[in-house]
């Protein structure tokens, strides 16, 4: 007769706990050998103190050099936009000087000239800004100011009435500025 031996509960127990304890062991053998590996690194030789004074004032010198290169490139952009700012001011002081140069030949003259009605119904004052204009002696013009009343023949005025289809709107340009 054999015997067969079942491992219980309890001796199952012991054999996991004694395989992680042996997995642990050797995870702490390898951090520990890393470790000594990193310590193991050569040390840079103890210098003196006149050559760390010496190096300090090479990181200094090579620190203040690159802020001098900084801004010597930021002082030459700014000077091209200086440069392209005064050339606009420039433009713009021309252009400025051709308007002032046509103003004294420009005038708002008053007078009373009615506008006719667009295909769509609504008032066209530029042709009677620039009538306006025209006999004045200038040769163009833009209206500046319009009059618009209800024109209604007098017997409808005279029956108490302002609407109906005998009464029109009619505007006028009272004031023009003329070139």
């Amino acid at each position: 007769m054999g015997t067969k031996r079942i491992l219980s509960g309890h001796s199952l127990q012991a054999v996991t706990r004694t395989l992680l304890a042996g997995l642990l062991a050797g995870g702490f053998a390898m951090l520990s050998a890393v470790a000594f590996a990193q310590d193991a690194a050569p040390k840079p030789e103890d210098e003196g103190f006149f050559t760390s004074i010496g190096r300090w004032f090479e990181q200094q010198g090579q620190n203040i050099g690159s802020t001098f290169k900084d801004a010597g490139s930021t002082v030459e952009s700014f000077g091209h936009e200086a440069g392209v700012a005064a050339k606009t001011t420039a433009e713009g002081a021309k252009d400025a000087a051709g308007a002032v140069a046509r103003i004294p030949n420009a005038r708002v003259v008053t007078g009373h000239e009615k506008c006719r009605n667009a295909p769509n119904g609504a008032p066209d004052c530029w042709a009677a800004a620039v009538t306006m204009c025209k006999a004045k002696g200038f040769e163009t013009g833009k209206s500046m100011d319009m009059t618009t009343s209800l024109v209604c023949p007098p017997k409808v005025l005279m029956s108490g009435r302002t609407t109906g289809g005998e009464c029109h709107d009619e505007t006028f340009v009272s004031r023009a500025f003329c070139q």
